[in-house]
């Protein structure tokens, strides 16, 4: 091999190892599926979403939420915080109260999320978010440095199942089928603030084998700013 074509490889090995790393330092699209088993319209929305769990670039996550419990099946993912961050969600949105299925891209737009294509639709029509770098690393959260919007911004952990997950229905709506779910979110807690200066909070150990993302949203359902995983 020549000098030239030594040098020729080596700049291209170069441009290939910058163009990897620019690839996984996108920013992600975050979609948020509010779902319910109890639900009959949610299982098309559920398939969507599995349709785009693996997409590049794209952060796709279940929140089961529990106001439909009472047809007859309580939810197995459902929790309160799930329904709390949908009601949220809904003023900014211009919707009087939650509905399913819902599905919010980057907090910022929203879809019934049940016909094909809805959700790959809002993914392509969104714009990145543009916020802060995140790095998840040695038991930490770091921030860089920013301006968030509104003055500030909180900091959500998310801990959830990455894959599919069939759960059989006994009861209510969807009585005597299997409901398949896509990275379904099994926990969500605030970790802090970030007023824009660089910070670093401690990331708690996830248990169970749940996978991590971390959120950085304006307050009151507002945009994600940026997010990150594991």
């Amino acid at each position: 091999m020549t000098g030239t074509t030594t040098r020729a490889a080596l700049f291209a090995g170069a441009m290939l190892a910058a163009s990897v790393g620019a690839a996984a330092a996108q920013p992600l699209t975050v979609v948020e599926l509010f779902t319910s088993q109890g639900c009959s319209s949610c299982p098309p929305a559920n398939a969507n979403l599995i349709k785009v769990k693996d997409q590049p670039g794209v952060l796709a996550l279940s929140f089961n939420v529990t106001y439909w419990d009472y047809l007859g099946w309580k939810d197995t993912f459902g929790r309160k915080e799930f329904t709390d961050r949908q009601v949220r969600y809904e003023p900014p949105l211009g919707h009087d109260g939650p509905f399913t299925p819902q599905v919010v891209v980057n907090g910022k737009a929203d879809a019934v999320g049940a016909a094909p294509g809805e959700i790959q639709r809002l993914i392509a029509d969104s714009d990145h978010p543009n916020g802060p770098d995140i790095t998840l690393a040695d038991g930490k959260v770091s921030i860089g440095a920013g301006k968030p919007p509104a003055g500030k911004a909180d900091v959500w952990l998310v801990r959830y199942n990455r894959g599919v997950v069939e759960v059989p229905v006994a009861r209510g709506e969807n009585t005597g089928r299997t409901l398949p779910h896509a990275n379904v979110v099994h926990a969500l807690t605030k970790l802090g603030s970030w007023n824009g200066a660089a910070a670093t909070l401690p990331l708690p150990a996830a248990d169970g084998g749940f996978a991590t993302a971390v959120l950085v949203q304006s307050p009151g359902g507002g945009p994600i700013l940026a997010a990150a995983v594991n």
